[in-house]
């Protein structure tokens, strides 16, 4: 059998007849043409592709990092966001958790009052206050002397630095328990892989302290909701989210699956499942155990076919990933990208 280049006189045993060159010219010279054409009309058509995309579903109200695990955050008027969360500098979300001396993790779920420690971000370093204390300043960048903890989240080991013997016994006083460490998680870490955190069909990614994903997700309108059905108001503190959307209906994030807000992409993981953590005054730093966690239980409880995922959890929010990293800023559009 001849080469499948060969022409077909030349496969039927014929003299090849010969091409006049001009005919080859030509010839490529259309087929030039008609791929101009095409990729004109392409990038037109994908021009209107991605207009079409893009359906504007709400805009950024606000914008909060929480830099140390169960304290208060940090409003900020733009951020950048990286794969792990949003970061304003050196100060990042959820990089900062407060352990017991075994490494195992302390949040507000066992001392409440780690919501009444407020934090601000100067010249990149943290200043900590909480009543009855000094304030405690912490550098944003620890140095490499210090040593390394193996630290145990939701039953997953993370690496921690210890930020010393000061913040020790500060947090250590003002929780007046147990002896207490702060650790802060650095970039070249291994983070808690999603995969191990969560049902193995969602994306693949990283996190350092949160509970789950870098980025939550809560609109305006879904609190609004929720303290119409409350006797005693609840404000936004009690969920903790790091962007907050207006301009959308009541649980309308529910649906948005993938997201284009500033230059930043994002893919829903999961809702989130709420959990006692909401039932933490963030003013006081009493925990109620009851709401307004038993009313989100009475509307917001899962689908019957994803119980296996949820079970009893009330959902409020939604989990996304970092599909594009970039930088965003209160008052930029929330795009749904179809």
């Amino acid at each position: 059998m001849g080469a499948s280049g060969s022409s077909a006189p030349a496969r039927l045993g014929l003299p090849a007849q010969p091409r006049p060159g001009w005919l080859g010219v030509a010839a490529l010279g259309l087929a030039a043409v008609a791929l101009g054409a095409v990729a004109w009309r392409g990038a037109r058509s994908w021009r209107r592709w991605r207009r079409r995309r893009l359906q504007q579903v709400g805009t950024v109200a606000q914008l909060w990092i929480y830099p140390i695990k169960s304290c208060k955050g940090v409003p900020v008027s733009a951020a950048e966001c990286t794969a792990m969360g949003l970061r304003i500098g050196n100060v990042r979300d959820r990089f900062w958790l407060v352990i017991k001396e075994d490494g195992h993790m302390v949040t507000a779920r066992q001392e409440p009052r780690l919501v009444l420690v407020s934090i601000a971000n100067e010249n990149d370093h943290l200043i900590l206050s909480a009543p009855g204390m000094d304030q405690l300043i912490l550098p944003s960048k620890l140095p490499s002397s210090n040593i390394l903890h193996d630290c145990r989240l939701f039953g997953l080991d993370v690496k921690g630095r210890d930020c010393g013997n000061e913040a020790a016994q500060w947090f250590t006083t003002f929780l007046k328990t147990e002896a207490f460490r702060l650790v802060q998680f650095e970039t070249n870490m291994k983070g808690r892989p999603s995969r191990k955190i969560l049902p193995p069909f969602v994306q693949n990614y990283q996190v350092a302290y949160p509970d789950c994903s870098p980025i939550l997700i809560l609109s305006e309108a879904s609190l609004a909701d929720l303290n119409t059905r409350l006797e005693k108001k609840v404000t936004m503190d009690y969920f903790r989210p790091n962007i907050i959307v207006t301009g959308c209906d009541a649980f309308e994030e529910d649906t948005w699956d993938e997201l284009l807000i500033g230059s930043v992409e994002m893919k829903k993981v999961l809702s989130c499942p709420r959990c006692i953590m909401t039932t933490v005054d963030p003013d006081t730093g009493v925990i109620d155990r009851k709401e307004p966690l038993e009313t989100l239980k009475s509307y917001r409880l899962c689908d019957p076919s994803e119980k296996q995922i949820y079970k009893s959890s009330p959902l409020f929010g939604v989990y996304y990933s970092v599909e594009k990293i970039g930088s965003l800023r209160v008052g930029d559009p929330v795009y749904r990208m179809l």
